[in-house]
């Protein structure tokens, strides 16, 4: 199992100067690629302070410029907000700049509060047509001439310019939680993300069911990579994770309310305020600590070994629910320490 970190960088306080936040990330960038992790993620999100990222590609050639080995990863294009050539071209100009690291992966959206902003009130379930759209597109667009004429995209005959550096394309990515995803990835050669956002373990082990379904029924197709994001954090004691969990029910809450539209957001921070949180998990301090992999080195150690043991090719640390620099800084020091090397030595 190899390890990646999602570095989304977040707000909590109109008061926090971005350039600072800039730079504390790129050190968590540092550390990572020090450390051994594969990749490092870059999401896309509008009009939050919750995850600042207008432009992941943007973000990307900027770590390009401050790593060397590290692989440089979206985490997702969100399919509605792009045409496909733009598509197409940013993220062959973004592998370009960072000499062949380029990760690329898709999604159809999840937060109705960006829908409404970005695309006149589209809903993920219709934003999903326009993923399977884009998706084939993408690798013919790279080759060389397409035409297309699409349910939501029509344009004559076209290419991207200019091609990436790796052929035929960065590797692909689909965020993946229902059967019908994981069957679609398996059928056309797609790597899978997934997330079990606030379940325990429990739903872990519900998506290595569906990944093993949809091999089982397409005999002949290459197993893709199978990635899992998890909320993580580690601490020298098991007093300082309760920090950790405290942030990370504040955090949850917010995603709560722009996943299911109850709160509300003032200058792009979001609000917990008046969200039930039985949508997609419970934010409960009894239920965080068993979603979250948290706790002193030696006990994620174990925990992680209980995903290592359904399948996963790829772990992804997710650092960004967290509102105290030091503290996480401080993770990501001892996950690539004294974390990741058990691992690596059995891999």
């Amino acid at each position: 199992m190899k390890f990646s970190i999602a570095l989304n960088m977040h707000r909590t306080d109109p008061s926090q100067d971005m350039r600072e936040i800039v730079r504390n990330y790129r050190d968590l960038l540092q550390i990572a690629e020090q450390g051994g992790m594969e990749v490092a993620w870059a999401a896309e999100h509008h009009c939050i302070e919750l995850t600042i990222a207008p432009n992941p590609f943007i973000l990307l050639t900027d770590w390009a410029a401050h790593t060397s080995k590290i692989r440089l990863g979206v985490g997702v294009i969100v399919a509605p907000y792009w045409h496909p050539i733009r598509l197409a071209e940013e993220a062959a100009m973004t592998d370009l700049y960072c000499d062949g690291r380029l990760e690329l992966g898709l999604a159809r959206g999840a937060f109705q509060y960006e829908f409404d902003r970005m695309s006149d009130g589209l809903t993920p379930e219709i934003g999903r047509s326009y993923l399977f759209e884009v998706l084939p597109l993408l690798r013919k667009l790279w080759k060389g001439d397409v035409t297309h004429a699409g349910e939501h995209w029509q344009f004559p005959k076209a290419t991207a310019v200019p091609k990436p550096v790796q052929d035929p394309g960065p590797p692909l990515w689909l965020a993946a939680r229902d059967p019908s995803s994981f069957d679609y990835a398996v059928k056309h050669d797609i790597n899978i993300m997934s997330t079990p956002l606030a379940k325990p373990i429990s739903e872990v082990e519900n998506l290595a069911s569906k990944l093993s379904t949809a091999l089982d029924e397409n005999p002949g197709c290459a197993r893709p990579r199978w990635m899992v994001s998890r909320t993580t954090g580690v601490a020298d004691t098991y007093e300082e994770t309760e920090g950790m969990i405290d942030a990370s029910i504040s955090f949850g809450r917010r995603f709560e309310g722009l996943f299911s539209t109850a709160g509300t957001v003032d200058n792009g921070f979001p609000s917990a305020e008046n969200v039930q949180t039985e949508a997609v998990g419970s934010h409960t301090r009894g239920a965080v600590r068993t979603a979250m992999v948290v706790g002193t080195p030696d006990s994620v150690v174990e925990q992680l070994k209980e995903y290592a043991a359904l399948g996963l090719d790829s772990y992804c640390y997710t650092s960004n629910y967290d509102h105290d620099p030091v503290r996480t800084r401080r993770s990501l020091e001892l996950f690539v320490e004294r974390v990741m090397p058990h691992f690596q030595e059995n891999s």
